[in-house]
């Protein structure tokens, strides 16, 4: 007659470490549903939504000199020294859509880049910080180009 895993007595199945209580532990199983689940938390917390970080209440149109542009994910970011009436220079960030978004509204890596002089339409941070969302960004041979983020605010 087969020996089965449950033709052992409880005593038996418990001295094994392979199983606990009766019942096999899944240990690789477990293990790997708690990576899974770690690395999707992860990620979650990474990405935020345009309403956490940004204001859609207070929009802003910015004029200045590209200092940086960099082409990573999550989003596309370019950095930017906007010269304010009384002449003091603020360094500012911009952030704008997602690579992959960007170059299927017709950026390209080389539409942008240091030393040009651009407008952006945009909306500030709600922390108060030196960053902004681009929505719109006025280049410096005249052509107006998406940002790959948010619309306008409701109401406007």
């Amino acid at each position: 007659m087969p020996v089965h895993a449950n033709s052992r007595s409880w005593k038996q199945r418990a001295a094994d470490p392979v199983y606990k209580n009766g019942m096999a532990r899944p240990r690789r199983l477990v293990v790997l549903t708690a990576l899974g689940m770690w690395v999707s938390i992860a990620a979650a917390q990474a990405h935020h939504s345009f309403a956490a970080e940004y204001d859609g209440q207070r929009p802003v149109t910015m004029t200045g000199t590209v200092t940086k542009v960099e082409w990573t994910n999550p989003h596309v970011r370019f950095f930017m020294d906007v010269t304010d009436a009384a002449g003091s220079v603020t360094a500012w960030e911009f952030t704008m859509g997602a690579v992959n978004g960007l170059l299927r509204r017709g950026w390209t890596t080389t539409v942008l880049s240091a030393g040009d002089v651009v407008t952006v339409n945009g909306y500030l941070a709600r922390d108060g910080s030196h960053l902004a969302n681009a929505r719109v960004v006025t280049l410096r041979d005249g052509r107006t180009m998406s940002g790959g983020t948010a619309p306008d605010a409701p109401g406007r």
